[in-house]
């Protein structure tokens, strides 16, 4: 008799399902936040581009989130953001469930990946919508990237960096002052310029790290629960392993903090290739 109830309640089920995809796939649909061009490439493959430039001020914030794609950001010496972004999906129906929100201003630029409210079964079983993302920014940025399923890759940055809820490698070319990577599922390539007060800040990386340093950068380095060996291409730098996991350095004459914890991977400390450190900045 259970059984019976359950093929009646799943038969139920199965049609209601139906109904509700049919009715959506009935629904014309555009993307109203954001003009794009939207074109078929194939019977039921949509893809849509939208492109936009801002004008940001020295020191803007750049912001990225709920990105579903790769991001890659190249910087220049130059005033102007160009956004261009490439939306791929198997319907329109699809593309329709995400949208992408742009908010800018001279001091922000927001980039943000949104679900649009839809049946259940269609947000449930639906094929969703992808994004790449490629960014022309200016150097002097503060920049923050969090949950993106995909590749970040990062040109030379004069300013802080703080990324984290990224599925895939990241690479920054040069950060300053601070930087964070916060659960990252990924190795990660980062240089560092100049290190603040506040740091340098790894913690739950499934990955291996390498940090590229400046000649005459002074910081201490600090890592626990890291499974993994610490590896330093530096000149007068020595390891010390108190204990299993635990590792401790002094880079030049120590300062400002390079610590890491809950790193599943390696972590190696080399050169960065022709650069010095900052003065005053650390």
């Amino acid at each position: 008799m259970k059984r019976i109830v359950i093929l009646v309640v799943l038969v139920g089920l199965a049609g209601i399902a139906g109904m509700v995809v049919r009715s959506s796939a009935s629904k014309g649909g555009t993307v109203a936040e954001i003009r794009g061009l939207v074109s078929h490439n194939a019977a039921d493959d949509v893809r849509q581009e939208i492109r936009q430039s801002y004008e940001l001020a020295r020191g803007a914030r750049v912001d990225l989130g709920g990105i579903n794609g790769p991001v890659t950001i190249e910087t220049a010496d130059t005033k102007t953001a160009e956004v261009y972004i490439e939306r791929t999906a198997s319907s329109q129906e699809a593309l329709d469930r995400r949208k992408i929100d742009i908010q800018a201003d001279a001091n922000r630029l927001s980039i943000r990946g949104e679900t649009v409210e839809h049946s259940f079964f269609a947000n449930l079983f639906g094929s969703k919508a992808s994004e790449r993302v490629t960014l022309k920014l200016p150097r002097q940025i503060s920049l923050s990237g969090k949950g993106v399923n995909g590749s970040f890759v990062v040109g030379e940055i004069e300013g802080p960096v703080d990324l984290g809820g990224i599925n895939g490698k990241v690479n920054v070319a040069n950060a300053v002052g601070t930087a964070s990577f916060k659960g990252i599922n990924g190795n990660i390539v980062a240089g560092i310029k100049s290190i603040a007060q506040e740091g340098v800040t790894l913690s739950g990386i499934n990955g291996n790290i390498e940090l590229q340093l400046p000649e005459g950068l002074n910081a201490d380095f600090d890592a626990h629960g890291l499974n993994g060996r610490v590896i330093a291409d530096l000149p007068n730098v020595s390891i010390d392993k108190s204990k299993h996991g635990t590792y401790w350095a002094r880079i030049g004459n120590g300062g400002s903090g390079i610590t890491a914890k809950g790193i599943n991977g390696n972590i190696r400390l080399t050169r960065a290739a022709g650069s010095t450190a900052q003065a005053g900045e650390f």
